[in-house]
């Protein structure tokens, strides 16, 4: 077996059985946290533009947080399929005043990025967790960043960059393959040195996934809980929700199913859930909540 093998293998059978629920920086415990989206670009595919000017982003955050948000997930660089990257400098001139501003007002907030660089200025101003949808792919250096930052790395599934990713969806079976290619990915980190108590997983809903595979890998989420390690769920707005709404509706139009993915998503144990609209999720969840001590 190889090294990446034998680790994967040790880390599993430590966690066999048990229901993943981490606790960083006094985040709550015992529930499905959520994590509110905090787009401060130009060009995201449901809010571009509408939070760019930090003080309406601070703003926008302090409003995500009452309604009941536990993180605020802040990105500077949009990931919608076809973006094209932006300049270092610039994400780091959108993101890093916003993290600061919320941070210093007692926020849980999380960086959104692919880039470790970033990752490294945003935990300085005051992140907890670093959000890379590449999984630390697409900047090798993000692995060394999080190891000496010691802080929390959500690696997703991803096999390419937004440009070129939907030319990626190609799969036998989606569920076995992006289970297998996760699991070798955190295999790889844990290899690397990144602390298992420190790695948590998420799906990679769109990206490099037709509507299809999304809904089949939710459907088999199991697949996923069953690393032992914590797993984020981000499935808000995205294209495949839009197809259930009516052609033409506002983008708020698919909070709703949105909101009942994320209760779903919860009952098969996922510890945060990535969303737009905090307050239908935290309704949503309530009742996901509900039904379970109902059924204990």
């Amino acid at each position: 077996m190889s090294e990446v093998g034998a680790a994967f293998s040790r880390r599993r059978q430590g966690s066999a059985g048990q229901l993943p629920r981490a606790t960083y920086a006094g985040l709550p415990e015992g529930r499905t946290l959520i994590m509110a989206i905090l787009n401060v670009t130009s060009d995201s595919f449901s809010d571009g533009g509408r939070w760019l000017r930090a003080e309406a982003a601070v703003a926008h955050g302090l409003e995500l947080a009452a309604a009941g948000a536990d993180i605020i997930d802040v990105g500077g660089e949009s990931t919608r399929p076809g973006a094209e990257r932006i300049a270092v400098a610039e994400e780091q001139a959108r993101v890093l005043p916003v993290i600061r501003n919320l941070a210093e007002q007692g926020l849980a907030v999380s960086v959104d990025t692919m880039n470790a660089s970033t990752a490294r200025l945003a935990v300085e101003a005051g992140a907890l967790i670093v959000n890379d949808v590449s999984g630390g792919l697409a900047d090798e250096a993000m692995t060394e960043a999080v190891i000496s930052l010691d802080v929390p790395l959500i690696v997703s599934h991803w096999r390419g960059h937004s440009a070129i990713m939907n030319s990626k969806a190609v799969y036998g079976d989606v569920v076995a393959e992006v289970a297998a290619e996760l699991e070798y990915r955190v295999a790889e980190l844990i290899v690397r040195g990144v602390s298992p108590a420190r790695l948590l997983v998420d799906p990679g809903l769109g990206f490099a996934k037709l509507s299809e595979h999304n809904w089949k890998v939710l459907g088999h989420l199991d697949r996923l809980t069953a690393f032992g390690l914590p797993v984020v769920v981000g499935a808000s707005r995205k294209g495949f929700i839009g197809e259930l709404v009516e052609e033409g509706a506002p983008m708020q139009a698919r909070d709703f199913p949105s909101a009942v993915v994320a209760a779903l998503a919860a009952q098969q144990g996922a510890w945060a859930v990535r969303v737009h609209d905090v307050e239908t999720t935290k309704a949503a969840l309530g009742v996901a909540e509900a039904w379970k001590r109902g059924a204990a």
